[in-house]
């Protein structure tokens, strides 16, 4: 024991605790991390996508701030569906919109006292908390591959809110939580 009461490690406990951080072969640990690198390369550069949320157009149910991921593979196998909230591609891939598909391809879509309607019919929405009765937008229908997309926060001003028909291939994917 030292002056200072640290006390210093024996050779032997030195040496596996150097087994437990580098591994008993250097080569083996090193191929490990590698394989640990390229695989979360993978994943989080090409499959789930990290995306920092920044605004309250999505509140209550996200937060600006939150770290989400996108799942860039949801839509390989299937198609968007009314309610998936989903990251769309604006200038690259790095600027992106979070927002709630309420319209599908070939549908009417409008909105009448804050009320979404599709082909007619209001929408229930019970992720929209409150809801500004003065958002009116005429009705339009969608394209074959095109989905009408808003945020949850409808107690903003239909003015300070980013919304609307969004083609396919701008769907980057679906948020996983």
């Amino acid at each position: 024991m030292s002056v200072l009461g640290v006390q210093r490690v024996p050779a032997r406990h030195r040496s596996e605790v150097l087994d437990l951080v580098v591994g008993r072969n250097l080569r083996w640990t090193l191929i490990r991390a590698t394989a640990i690198i390229v695989v979360s390369v993978v994943v989080f550069g090409w499959v789930l996508l990290p995306v920092r949320t920044y605004g309250v157009s999505m509140e209550p149910t996200y937060r600006a701030g939150e770290l989400v991921f996108v799942n860039a593979l949801a839509y390989r196998w299937g198609k968007p569906e009314r309610g998936d909230i989903v990251a769309i591609e604006l200038a690259g891939p790095h600027v992106v919109f979070l927002k709630r598909i309420v319209g599908l391809p070939g549908e009417h879509i409008a909105f009448r006292a804050g009320l979404v309607l599709v082909n007619g019919q209001p929408l229930q929405e019970e992720y929209v908390r409150y809801r500004v009765p003065d958002w009116n937008v005429p009705d339009s229908r969608l394209g074959s591959a095109e989905y009408f997309v808003v945020g949850d926060n409808r107690s903003m001003p239909q003015q300070q809110h980013e919304f609307g028909k969004v083609t396919e291939p701008r769907l980057i994917g679906k948020l996983l939580f």
